[in-house]
């Protein structure tokens, strides 16, 4: 049988992913604001890595 954290997690799993999606597509939305030329590729692979220092951050406290 799944813990009970495990069985909340579950349930908010499909909203944590887009809660994800909304955090990278606003960050994609200030880069284009203030690079009109931006290579997404590039930028996203930034805001990505930055994501997961911050998760790494929080993780470690």
């Amino acid at each position: 049988m799944k813990k009970m954290e495990q069985l909340e997690l579950d349930a908010y799993r499909s909203e944590i992913n887009e809660d994800m999606r909304s955090l990278v597509e606003k960050y994609r939305r200030i880069f284009g604001w203030d690079i009109p030329e931006i290579d997404q590729q590039a930028a996203d692979k930034l805001i990505l890595a930055a994501m997961h220092t911050a998760l790494d951050e929080i993780n470690a406290r």
